[in-house]
């Protein structure tokens, strides 16, 4: 059945009166926010790693233990750890006491990040960008089977059957965040992570060549079968009108913003609007997010889709009101559109009658 996660990368937000919040009351709304998705049943809740003004999150799994001493359900993870500026070690060490804190409920998502800040502050080459990644994901992939390591690499020095603690009760699964390159699917198959398409331009089905490619490499490396996901963003109000009223000015600052770094032309309404329909922004009433979902789901033949909801300056009454729409309405809304596609794909073709 087709899961349903929600990412934030705890944007820093405004109050009522437009006044931007501090950081601090950032990160408490986010709590908040993810008690509300435990309450509405929503399967996950990831949090995303930065080291910038806009994002009050920079570490995740301190965030995520908060979360987990207030939920019940929700498993809980990142969107994603950037591994290439972190230690595996301790990563490994991070979730798995997560994982013992919330009773098995941590799911990292792995990735090298869109944004660069950590590799300076952490004392890393961005020359070294591939080689730091692939490296560390290798040592990840050992970590995660709780037996001694052994593991040689160029960018840290060497294990000899060390063990690594705490162990979990029942192992802990992981994704890969991918962007959208092909060798990044196959290298995520290859060690046998979950893939996490990071769609967050253009339509879904353009990425229908990198999941079928996931699926044969993992046939190809003896692996068993892996779930497909797809992060998007999106906004949920109770009519079309109002959530695009809402979100627009919130990824305006949020696209502008980054656009003026890497030389973006400028957003604007229509190109938002574009987005809304057939590109990557999932905003809208309920019924058009459903569809919209559905149709990526079935396109794609996803086992999860996760929203991220948390859109630049968007406030958090509205970012509040989202969650409860895309847990009570959308969810469910999604889950009946799928069935009554499957349905249909199953049912016999009608019986043809030869002419006399």
């Amino acid at each position: 059945m087709i899961e349903f996660g929600l990412h934030t990368f705890g944007d820093v937000t405004v109050d009522a009166d437009g006044h931007e919040l501090s950081q601090a009351q950032t990160l408490r709304n986010l709590v908040d926010q993810a008690v509300l998705a435990d309450e509405v049943g929503i399967s996950f809740f990831g949090v995303g790693e930065h080291h910038r003004r806009e994002y009050a999150v920079s570490s995740p799994e301190v965030v995520l233990a908060a979360i987990a001493s207030r939920t019940r359900h929700i498993r809980l993870g990142t969107a994603v750890t950037v591994l290439s500026s972190d230690e595996p070690v301790r990563v490994y060490q991070r979730f798995a006491t997560l994982d013992a804190l919330s009773n098995g409920r941590a799911e990292p998502i792995l990735g090298r990040g869109s944004f660069t800040e950590s590799f300076p502050l952490f004392g890393y080459e961005l020359k070294d960008y591939e080689v730091l990644f692939e490296e560390k994901l290798e040592l990840f992939a050992q970590l995660l089977t709780e037996r001694p390591v052994t593991w040689e690499g160029t960018t840290r020095r060497g294990l000899s059957n060390v063990d690594v603690f705490p162990k979990t009760e029942a192992g802990m699964p992981a994704w890969v965040g991918v962007g959208g390159s092909p060798e990044s699917v196959v290298r995520t198959a290859r060690y046998g992570f979950g893939l996490m398409l990071a769609i967050i331009g253009g339509p879904a089905a353009r990425f229908a060549p990198y999941a079928e490619l996931f699926r044969r490499s993992l046939v190809s490396f003896g692996h068993d079968s892996r779930p497909i996901g797809v992060h998007s963003p999106g906004h949920i109000a109770d009519t079309d009108e109002q959530a695009w009223e809402e979100a627009y000015p919130a990824f305006d600052v949020m696209f502008s913003t980054i656009g003026r770094e890497r030389g973006w032309p400028p957003y604007n309404r229509l190109r938002f609007q574009q987005d809304v329909g057939e590109g990557a922004i999932y905003a809208g009433s309920p019924e058009r997010v459903a569809r919209k979902i559905a149709d990526t789901v079935l396109t794609l033949g996803l086992d999860r889709f996760d929203l991220k909801y948390s859109n630049g300056t968007l406030g958090h009454d509205k970012l509040m009101h989202s969650i409860e729409l895309f847990g009570t309405q959308v969810i469910p809304r999604v889950r009946e559109l799928v069935a009554e596609a499957q349905e249909q794909d199953a049912a016999p073709a009608p019986a043809t009658t030869a002419a006399p």
